[in-house]
């Protein structure tokens, strides 16, 4: 016995020292590539990052200035391996804290720089693999867009009123100016899109993705209008019925729990805000066949979607785990084939720009001052996971190429008006 402990002893006082030298090693490869990442990709601006070892490095120079630590050495690892999804996770779990600043002011600075990360051989190489698994997570059958409509939309109404406005508009509001409030924005959002639908009295429409039901009611209540609402929630369902009962215009707006490939009907105009991006590119032909199929032949549809203002990529790693599982984000060229094949002629595409990272900065804000609402329901790490969420996405349409496309669609090239005079003005036969 006492020579069995003498040798187990003895194994651990020549193992230990090899074993721990072994992950000090390792430790300092992974903490050499992602600071030799850091030293090229940030030139504007200043990161002070402390290392689970203690050490602490300044990267850039200048304002604004951020500091922040990593606290375990696998954090390092898996950031330095596929910062795309490692640096949400380490966010929400601790091993990623910011001591100066905010997660916002770290994305803004990392992602403002990011011009530099192409000579990163790691980030190309998580990219590339993106992308050739691209078609599995963007294969969204009937039965799979519900299930993941639930994950995000199915969330408590709590959550939402915490950051929305009144109308629960949960997309891209329309800034007329800086100083715009978030429900001025949203208001602005809707009667612009109203206004490129052209819409007449009596006219029945069908609302893609209709949401908590506001669009509707705002197109049938000014326009004096019918709306048919599809949606694959069942809470938003919910609300927006009752919400339409409160208001009087179960009469001319009905939702239905629906995928849009399931609708018959033929309706004058379509509109869909914020759908698309849950469609799927191998999907986008049978979308807008679908929008052709349900059109009249005088019908004109409006499509708002976020977009890509670069050549198609892959889905965010840590969005597509986290928030919209099945989500992705196109590219205009993507999305223009797909509406020749149907038939339709595109009439006009706005490209907006900027108004989506103010929205977000003011969702953002709410969030924040209601933290303490939504941790009463939820746990400290889901607050952190959709401050993360808020944040990179704002983050992504200051610097990621994300924008919002509104693409204007028609069977003829007479049903929509030559000058785009009527969408500033409003339409005249509509009571703006």
């Amino acid at each position: 016995m006492n020579d069995r402990t003498e040798v187990s002893k003895s194994t651990a006082t020549r193992v230990l020292p090899v074993a721990h030298d072994e992950r000090q090693g390792r430790f300092n490869i992974w903490k050499y590539f992602l600071g030799g990442f850091l030293t090229r990709s940030i030139t504007r601006g200043t990161l002070i990052l402390t290392f689970p070892d203690g050490s602490r490095h300044r990267f850039g120079s200048g304002e604004p200035q951020i500091a922040a630590t990593i606290t375990r050495a696998q954090t390092l690892r898996r950031i330095t391996l596929n910062p795309d999804l490692a640096v949400g996770e380490a966010f929400m779990d601790g091993g990623l804290r910011v001591d100066s600043g905010d997660i916002y002011g770290f994305l803004d600075l990392v992602m403002g720089n990011l011009g530099a990360t192409a000579k990163s051989p790691v980030r190309r190489f998580w990219l590339a693999c993106r992308r050739l698994i691209r078609p599995l997570h963007l294969f969204n059958p009937a039965s799979r867009s519900r299930a993941n409509v639930a994950h995000h939309y199915d969330l408590t109404d709590h959550l939402y009123e915490q950051f929305l406005d009144a109308d629960r508009q949960y997309s891209c509001a329309y800034f007329a100016a800086p100083d715009d409030t978030l429900e001025q924005a949203q208001a602005q959002k809707k009667r612009h899109i109203a206004a490129k639908l052209l819409l007449s009295p009596g006219q029945r429409v069908l609302d893609i993705g209709s949401g908590w039901g506001g669009l509707a009611r705002y197109l049938s209540r000014e326009a004096d209008v019918s709306v048919t609402g599809l949606t694959l929630s069942e809470e938003q369902l919910s609300y927006a019925n009752a919400q339409t009962a409160q208001t009087g215009l179960e009469q001319r707006v009905a939702f239905h729990l629906r995928d849009y490939r399931h609708e018959t009907g033929r309706y004058d105009r379509i509109v869909s805000v914020g759908m698309f991006e849950h469609v799927g590119t191998p999907h986008y032909r049978s979308y807008f066949d679908s929008v052709a199929n349900r059109l009249t032949d005088d019908g004109v549809a409006v499509i708002h979607t976020i977009g890509s203002s670069g050549p198609p990529g892959a889905p965010s790693s840590w969005i597509k785990k986290y928030i919209f599982p099945g989500g992705y984000v196109p590219a205009m060229s993507e999305v223009l084939p797909a509406i020749e094949k149907s038939g339709l002629i595109v009439t006009d595409i706005e490209v907006l720009r900027l108004h989506y990272a103010e929205t977000l900065r003011i969702w953002r804000q709410r969030f924040l001052a209601n933290r303490a609402k939504v941790a009463g329901v939820y746990d400290d790490r889901f607050c952190r996971m959709w401050e993360f969420y808020l944040a990179a996405c704002e983050a992504a349409f200051r610097h990621g190429g994300l924008v919002v496309f509104q693409f204007q669609l028609a069977k003829r090239n007479v049903t929509v008006p030559v000058t785009r005079d009527y969408i500033a003005q409003g339409d005249p036969r509509a009571r703006y």
